[in-house]
Parts: structure tokens; C-alpha cells; sequence
């Protein structure tokens, strides 16, 4: 369909009304020569198309308007088979523009000499109308093809709106709503037909849309509760002013998706992001490693409460991890904590989340919390025994009644978890000092598991060692085959203090400084060779029948010495705690237990 053919009836209506004022027949022609309207005695012609039309391919090629006074005998007409007995008496035929395209023709046309006298008498001023005639036939289709263009976008618009997960509601600046689409519908259980068009108050009052259509300032993400149709909603809400090009508040637009899909999307992202590790990746043929993993694959399926006890680096989350995915909440979220490495005044609002203006700085919309963020899934407390009283309190109601409360808030909000907690620390004798309540320690150790430290399965250290060789040498891109002889004795018989995770720390560091293909002494680091100095000082002392100094004595002389070497900063401290292959905590409590001082080394 050509452009004209879009405005066919009104540009017939606009011929007609010509030809009556004007006493002359009008004929309008689009670009493949096709009649889009017309009168007289071309009326019944409308929709063919010309037979040879040499005047309008003129003017359509050349954009300018012509005027035949002696139809047949114009320079134009000398090619045309009728050229002196054509029946037409006289013609102006005019261009049709549209944003500088010619769309076609409108002619005025004598077919009589009466006609023709009245058309050459008053040329000028036919021209001049006729050209207005043009002007107004192209705003015609301009106007059409606009709303057409509008009416596009608006499908285009709903298409796209109804296409979306989440609810959307639009209100213009007096508040009345423009869209509701389907999503909306579901959620609300509301038909969009009852809801356009009325006031936002009147269904939506308690929905912050017209707080944005006052100030003018959307918000992302916030968490709205209210009662609709008998039913309690909790969404999380995004609202954006709508503006004009004068920044002036047209309406808005507001989504809204149920808070329990908001949290199981963001289940699903967070478990892409975690790597599935299971029992197959806890490495160790070892007896008491093996006995731990079949009690662990035993009570993966439960959803009973599971205390994991063992000194740091042994692998507990591991474990967690790996009874988690052996459980049945495998598909739902795994989320971690460790209760130590957070101030007790964050930890709160981290494991319970918090309302908006609970406390200064709180996030506008409030934030669920870890427990939440977990809910049909596992959390994982690490390093429970650091948690203060007053939480330890909330936690045991968390396991006794199933819901939360966050901070700054009285909405009770049910919670389905299976919580695994992990200490490295004696729970019952913190029980005894009054650091942490009984009742708790027994609702956490209804299934109790205890990780060996690598030191009592010594035979895994091989395993490890070659395991974590394989892996760094690959991230590395270095091409390290082994160890040598000497450097894997000495690996086997050192203690470990930190367990797995020194050995994996001893592992990336020999590969980082490795220059050949095999692991050597030189590369391991300096605190395991140093162990074994102590060791044959202790040796030396004993063969050469010298008395044995106790090891207090020697465990003080090292740490000064370190300290001297070192310095007493905190960085030379943390320094001397790797090179003694000891945490920073516990050269602190070693340094105070000894009264070690800077000035003198010691007292």
C-alpha cells in the first residue's frame, strides 16, 4: 500500500469538496500511477491505474508543478500517443511532498471548455490553492501514519509489558492508573478491566506510587507489605517517575514481584555461583577420615542439626558443603557465616536482616538476613562458639520456633533451615566457664561430628600433597612433576598445626618460588625447616646427656627470637606467627602468657 492509499477516503472527501467549489474535477495519483481518488468523469477510474500519465511522471520526477493550458499541445504532451486529441482541456497538476519526498500527484482537471476558461482565467490563484491542497493531503498522511506508528509502539508496549515476570502498574499525574498488565493480574487476582482508569487510592493506597508522583524520586527494590483482597503480600517493589521532556512528572511506573520468587532467584544465582562439592572431594583413604565421611553421608539425608568439631584448616565447611549436597534442600540455598570474623553489633542484622530505620545507615527497604537468604536450604554458623550470649538466645529460638523477627521490626516471618554450626573449640567447656548456654549446645550436637587433624592421618598428607601439586601447577602454569625425596620427608613428618589448609598455603608457596620441575627443601616455607631445627636442638641436647630444657622454655626462647628477627609491630608480629607456623591469636596470647616485652625480649 502506498503512502496515499493510507488516506484514500479522505483524500476523496477532500476532491469532492474541490471540484464543487471549484467547478473543475480533481484527480489525486500516488507514485505507481495508481488513481487514490478522484470525480467526475474520472470518479468510476479510482483504484486503476493510468494508461499513460506522461504529466504526472513529470512532475512525480521533477518535484515541480505544472500547468497545461491546451491539454494535447504542451512540450510534455508531444510523446504521448493522444498529442493534439486528448480529452482532457487543461490541467494544473501539482507535486505531493512528505519530509522532502514526492508521494504523488493532485490535479485539477478541465474537461470542457467552460471549465477550461474558468481555470485559465484564475491560474494563479488555482495554483497557489491547489498547492495548499498538497500541503494538506501530506499532513494528512503525516497525521496517519503517526498514529499508526503510535498505535505500533503501544502494541508493541503491551506486548512487552504482558512479556514480563514481574507485576506492572503505571499512574499518570492525576493517579489514575494506565496499566495493569497480566503478571499484575496473577498477583493481585485482580482483572486489569476493574483497575484501569480508576484512582490509585482507591485500590493501591498503601503502595508508595504516589509518594514518587510527589517528590519525584524513584526507589529500587523495596519491600512492601499490605493487605489486598483478603490476602497478605509481602513484594519487593521498583518504582521510576515517568518524565516529559520538560522534566515535569507525568505519572509512574512501578514492578512488583512476590518477595518469596525475589529470594528464590537469587537462590539460583547464588548456587550458580557456588561450585557443588561433595564427599568425592573430601581427599583422604586414611581409616578415621573415611569413618568421619560414611557418618557424614548417613546424616546428610536428615534434617537434623549438625555440630561439626575440629581444629581450624581441617576442612569443616568442606564437610558442610558436602552434606549439604547430599541432602534433600540440594537445589536450595547454601549459605555461609562465620559468626567470628563479624562484630558482634553486625552480626546481628547479617544472620536476622533488619527493617528500614531500624538503626542509622539501615538500607531504605530494609535487608532480609543470612537466615532468610537460606530459608529452604542449609546455614552454615562457623566458628559458632564466638557468638555472643544475647545471640546464642536468639538462635535457640530460631531452632525451638521456626520463624525470625528482623531487626526493627515485630513481623514474625516463618523460616524452614537446617542449620550446621562448626567450632574448633570445646563447647562444653565454654558451657562450664558460662560463655555459651547449655541448651543450645545440645540443640546444635543432636548429631555431633568430629574432623581428625592431619597430623592423625598422616597417610592422606601424600595424597593432598599431590592433589594440590596438580592444581597450582595448572593456575601457575608451571610444569611441576613432584617432590624431591627430602622435601617430601620432611612434609610427612611435620605436624601440620594448620592442618589442610597450611598444607594447601605450603603447597601454592613452594610452587610460586619453584624453579625446576621437582619440589625442593629450599622451596617449602621457612617455618617448616625451622621446626625441625628445634627439633634436633631438642635431639642434640638429649645425646650429648645435657639436661632437656622443657619445651615452655623453648616454645618462649622461639617466640622472642621471631619477635627479634620480625619486629613487634602488627605486621612483624603476624610475621613471626606464619614463620612459627602458629595463628596471630596465638602468638598474642603466647606473648602475654610469657610477659615478652620489646625493650628487654623478655622479663
Amino acid at each position: 500500500m502506498s503512502r496515499l492509499q493510507q488516506v484514500r477516503e479522505k483524500g476523496q472527501k477532500v476532491a469532492e469538496a474541490i471540484a464543487t467549489v471549484l467547478q473543475a474535477e480533481v484527480e489525486i495519483i500516488d507514485t505507481s500511477l495508481v488513481r487514490v481518488a478522484g470525480t467526475g468523469r474520472v470518479h468510476n477510474d479510482v483504484g486503476s491505474k493510468l494508461l499513460r500519465g506522461f504529466i504526472n511522471k513529470y512532475v512525480l520526477k521533477t518535484g515541480k508543478h505544472v500547468f497545461i493550458s491546451e491539454a494535447g499541445f504542451h512540450e510534455i504532451c508531444q510523446s504521448c500517443p493522444l498529442a493534439g486529441k486528448c480529452f482532457y482541456k487543461a490541467s494544473i497538476v501539482y507535486p505531493i511532498y512528505l519530509e522532502q519526498e514526492v508521494i504523488g500527484t493532485i490535479s485539477l482537471i478541465a474537461f470542457d471548455d467552460k471549465q477550461r476558461q474558468n481555470m485559465l482565467a484564475r491560474a494563479d490563484s488555482l495554483i497557489e490553492f491547489i498547492g495548499r491542497m498538497a500541503d494538506f493531503i501530506s499532513s494528512k498522511v503525516a497525521e496517519t501514519e503517526l498514529l499508526e506508528e503510535k498505535i505500533v509502539m503501544a502494541n508493541q508496549l503491551e506486548a512487552l509489558i504482558n512479556s514480563v515476570h514481574e507485576g506492572v502498574i503505571a499512574i499518570d499525574r492525576q493517579g489514575r492508573i494506565t496499566h495493569f498488565n497480566r503478571s499484575a493480574e496473577k498477583l493481585f487476582r485482580i482483572k486489569k478491566s476493574y483497575i484501569l482508569g480508576t484512582d490509585i487510592k482507591q485500590h493501591f493506597e498503601a503502595l508508595p506510587l504516589l509518594e514518587v508522583l510527589r517528590d519525584g524520586k524513584g526507589f529500587t527494590s523495596r519491600e512492601v507489605y499490605f493487605k489486598f483482597n483478603q490476602q497478605n503480600l509481602h513484594l519487593v517493589c521498583t518504582a521510576k517517575p515517568i518524565k516529559s521532556s520538560e522534566e515535569k512528572i507525568m505519572g509512574v511506573v512501578a514492578t512488583f514481584r512476590d518477595f518469596s520468587e525475589t529470594q528464590k532467584f537469587a537462590y539460583e544465582i547464588l548456587s550458580q555461583q557456588q561450585h557443588a562439592l561433595t564427599f568425592d572431594n573430601i581427599i583422604g583413604r586414611s581409616p578415621s577420615i573415611q569413618r568421619v565421611k560414611e557418618q557424614a553421608r548417613k546424616i546428610a539425608g536428615s534434617n537434623s542439626t549438625v555440630l561439626i568439631v575440629g581444629e581450624s584448616g581441617t576442612g569443616k565447611e568442606l564437610f558442610a558443603r558436602a552434606i549439604h549436597a547430599a541432602s534433600t534442600r540440594a537445589h536450595k540455598p547454601f549459605v555461609a557465616i562465620n559468626c567470628g570474623a563479624i562484630p558482634e553489633t553486625l552480626l546481628e542484622s547479617e544472620l536476622f536482616g533488619y527493617e528500614e530505620g531500624a538503626f542509622t545507615g539501615a538500607k531504605r527497604g530494609g535487608k532480609p538476613g543470612k537466615i532468610e537468604l537460606a530459608n529452604g536450604g542449609t546455614l552454615f554458623l562457623d566458628e559458632i562458639s564466638n557468638m555472643s550470649l544475647y545471640l546464642q538466645a536468639k538462635l535457640l529460638r530460631v531452632l525451638q520456633e521456626r520463624q525470625i523477627e528482623r531487626v526493627g521490626s515485630t513481623r514474625v516471618i516463618p523460616i524452614d533451615i537446617r542449620i550446621v554450626a562448626a567450632t574448633n573449640q570445646d563447647l562444653q567447656e565454654l558451657v562450664q566457664k558460662g560463655r555459651f548456654r547449655e541448651d543450645l549446645f545440645y540443640r546444635l550436637s543432636v548429631i555431633p561430628l568430629i574432623i581428625p587433624p592431619l597430623r592423625e592421618r598422616r597417610e592422606d598428607i601424600p595424597l593432598l600433597l599431590d592433589y594440590y601439586r596438580q592444581r597450582y601447577s595448572k593456575l601457575l602454569l608451571k610444569e611441576v612433576e613432584g617432590f624431591t625425596r627430602e622435601a617430601l620427608d620432611l612434609c610427612l613428618n611435620y605436624p601440620w598445626p594448620g592442618n589442610v589448609r597450611e598444607l594447601i598455603n605450603a603447597v601454592e608457596y613452594a610452587i610460586n618460588l619453584e624453579e625446576t620441575n621437582y619440589i625442593t627443601l629450599d622451596s617449602l616455607p621457612p617455618r617448616m625447616k625451622e621446626h625441625f631445627s628445634k627439633e634436633n636442638l631438642i635431639n642434640t641436647i638429649s645425646e650429648n646427656g645435657g639436661s632437656v630444657a622443657p619445651l615452655q622454655e623453648l616454645e618462649k626462647e622461639a617466640i622472642r627470637r621471631a619477635l627479634h628477627q620480625f619486629g613487634w609491630s602488627e605486621k612483624g608480629k603476624k610475621q613471626a606467627a606464619a614463620a612459627l607456623g602458629i595463628s596471630r591469636a596465638t602468638i598474642y596470647r603466647k606473648i602475654q602468657k610469657y610477659q615478652l616485652h620489646p625493650e628487654t625480649g623478655a622479663k
